[in-house]
């Protein structure tokens, strides 16, 4: 990917844009965000089991750092995904002193289940789109990405 072009605009247009973008991701994230509750667990759980499902297995801490919680509440949590049998924990092969937390098979099924309902419930708005505004999304989508992509390059420095 190239790289980002300098912005030759103002800074205030780019605000401009970045606050619509901001408000607009957080009201989509709450509407597919409410497709969550046919899967029966709660937002904490799903939110924890994604990082486990997509991330891979972490330890307590790891997990507790990459949800924003303390260790004590990320223990509460993975108890309630063990006893709903979404995660369980393993001793780490290398380190016997240190637990490493995984996803079920069925914790990894109900994650890509609620996935596809967020994808669905929004296939199915995206429908009311006609062909130039698909088109247009498709574009900004693209765009977001690359811009997303450049910015996590730009962090790992």
């Amino acid at each position: 990917m190239g790289k980002l072009k300098q912005n030759k605009k103002p800074a205030a247009d780019t605000a401009k844009v970045a606050d619509r973008l901001h408000s607009a991701a957080i009201h989509l994230l709450r509407r597919v965000r409410k497709q969550d509750a046919a899967s029966g667990e709660g937002p904490a759980r799903l939110s924890a089991l994604s990082v486990l499902v997509f991330g891979g297995p972490m330890t307590l801490g790891q997990l507790a750092a990459a949800e924003q919680v303390r260790p004590p509440t990320m223990t509460r949590i993975v108890t309630g995904l063990e006893r709903g049998g979404l995660a369980r924990r393993k001793p780490d092969p290398r380190d016997a002193r240190r637990v490493r937390i995984f996803p079920t098979g069925k914790g990894v099924r109900l994650l890509q289940r609620g996935r596809q309902r967020r994808i669905e419930y929004l296939a199915r708005h995206l429908e009311m789109l006609d062909d130039q505004e698909l088109c247009a999304l498709r574009k900004a989508v693209q765009i977001l990405e690359k811009v997303l992509e450049q910015g996590e390059q730009l962090t790992d420095r």
